[in-house]
């Protein structure tokens, strides 16, 4: 009698079947130089360091170029093309990393520092924010990083015509714009404006847009910094600077109660780790977009 052949196995559903292409996720400790890709960004870099920061574990990746971007610890990220799950550092491990920490020099970005390095000469490339607040945080946070790499950071006071920006600035090969757009969020009029310049042909190749979430800048600065849990709702109608700045009790009169205040909460940032990831990752793109070779 001739056997018949099984085409599909005696059972379909003795292997793992639903795993995805790439396998399943396994963990594995965010150990000092371990490579790993982050999968939204393609950020690939080598682990220096892993701290707590708000709450949650964040993972501190450096690039070939000596880039250190932030990111949450977690899921999201691969090691030889395989999903893997950061957990934090065994106890040996964490002492490693706080040694390695110890004995390099780095920015308020988190970078390493360049020691007896001359600022270059400005590139034609160029990032912008939406106002002065912005600028001043960009600048005491990646100050140091920005002027080793030559990239200036020009103010444009609101985005409402950020399309005719963009056509005078003119971008092109070696003249780069990374746009930093506060409160972009899905359904906004921010979102309208940025999706109607990223239509523009000059956006195509040489123009970089992105956004974080937060109403105004002063909210990327963490909570906890001004003893908060979480930053407070302010309601419709308000001015909502000067809606914190009550809750804060502090002076909110005038503008320049605000300038003050903003000056305050600027004072509580000493680095990288007082900041939201949502705003470190953004502002890391921006300056990987505007520094990459043409």
């Amino acid at each position: 009698m001739t056997a018949v052949t099984d085409r599909y196995g005696s059972d379909v559903l003795s292997s793992d079947w639903r795993a995805p292409k790439r396998g399943r996720s396994q963990e594995v400790a965010a150990e000092p130089d371990t490579v790993v890709e982050e999968v939204d960004t393609g950020f690939v870099g080598a682990v220096v360091r892993v701290e707590k920061v708000g709450g949650m574990h964040v993972v501190h990746l450096e690039d070939r170029r000596g880039k250190v971007r932030a990111f949450p610890l977690g899921p999201g990220f691969l090691i030889d093309g395989r999903p893997v799950i950061l957990t934090p550092p065994r106890p040996a491990d964490a002492a490693a990393l706080a040694a390695a920490r110890a004995t390099t020099t780095r920015t308020a970005s988190g970078s390493v520092a360049v020691a007896d390095q001359r600022a270059k000469v400005a590139l034609g490339s160029r990032i912008f924010v939406e106002g002065r607040h912005d600028a001043e945080l960009v600048e005491k946070v990646w100050g140091h990083d920005l002027r080793v790499e030559g990239v200036v950071v020009e103010m444009l006071d609101g985005v409402d015509d950020l399309s005719a920006v963009i056509r005078d600035f003119a971008p092109g090969p070696g003249r780069r714009m990374g746009i930093l757009v506060d409160h972009l969020v899905r359904g906004t009029k921010e979102q309208r404006i940025v999706d109607a310049a990223r239509a523009l042909p000059q956006s195509r190749d040489h123009v970089l847009i992105l956004g974080h979430p937060y109403v105004d800048v002063w909210q990327s600065v963490r909570p906890q910094k001004l003893g908060w849990t979480k930053w407070p709702v302010i309601p419709r109608g308000t001015s909502w600077k000067h809606g914190i700045l009550a809750e804060l009790g502090w002076p909110h009169a005038s503008q320049a109660d605000v300038a003050r205040g903003w000056k305050r909460i600027l004072g509580t940032v000493d680095n990288y780790a007082d900041l939201q990831p949502e705003l470190l990752g953004r502002v890391e793109e921006l300056i990987d977009f505007v520094t990459a070779p043409v």
